[in-house]
């Protein structure tokens, strides 16, 4: 059974994320029990809420972006506590598609009343300007152009769907390509196929006496993409 159906049983079509989710986990898990010996108090914190991001992100593009999943799915992820919901709500507004995090634009936690620095636009920025967000590690999540595509810059700022999704469909492609060799020479390879088994049948008459050869059927299983930080490269 699922860790996530202890409390609930999952839908239909969780499976299709929970090879990502499940590898998530196991690097949350990681980063939570390494060392923090050498970095700042906040830093320590950062894989926490990057991981949290990222998660988040991957199933909230999964449904909104590609629409890989139910609404059922992404609402049972919410219920789980697999998204951040809040998070989640502001990437649907103007302005806050790449959010790190709500902290940031929580007014009451910086001085002035102000936002985090990460939320300042890079093109109005003196130049030389570092930008990394005590709280989470954001290098900038302004919205436009000239923002940061990797917010985190490391592997907890890639999106998970994205490359999930562009593999399968290379995949298929690549599939594909090879059906239509198959369909285009079908006779050919029939005729060819047909002879060999022939030829295959007298020598295994002619080897009865000595024992039946041994058959190895080799398949290949592509695992799942998403196999993200040791596991996925993007």
């Amino acid at each position: 059974m699922s860790r996530w159906g202890r409390k609930a049983r999952p839908p239909p079509g969780f499976d299709y994320l929970e090879p990502t989710l499940a590898a998530l986990e196991a690097e949350l898990r990681e980063k939570v029990n390494e060392g923090h010996e050498g970095k700042r108090k906040n830093e320590s914190l950062w894989p926490v809420h990057q991981i949290n991001w990222q998660r988040s992100r991957y199933i909230f593009d999964m449904f909104y972006r590609y629409e890989k999943i139910s609404r059922e799915v992404y609402e049972y992820c919410v219920q789980m506590k697999l998204v951040d919901a809040a998070l989640a709500a502001k990437w649907k507004k103007p302005g806050y598609e790449k959010l790190c995090c709500t902290y940031a634009i929580n007014t009451k936690n910086f001085k002035f009343g102000t936002t985090s620095i990460c939320r300042v636009p890079k093109q109005v920025l003196n130049e030389g300007t570092v930008v990394e967000d005590a709280n989470c590690g954001c290098r900038g999540c302004s919205s436009g152009d000239q923002g940061e595509r990797n917010i985190f810059g490391n592997k907890y700022g890639q999106y998970l769907a994205g490359i999930q999704v562009r593999r399968e469909r290379k995949q298929a492609k690549a599939a594909a390509a090879v059906a239509g060799v198959w369909a285009e020479g079908g006779g050919e390879e029939e005729d060819e196929e047909e002879g060999d088994e022939e030829a295959e049948g007298k020598e295994e008459g002619e080897e009865e006496g000595h024992g039946k050869r041994s058959g190895h059927d080799e398949r290949t299983e592509g695992g799942p993409e998403m196999h993200i930080h040791k596991k996925v490269k993007a």
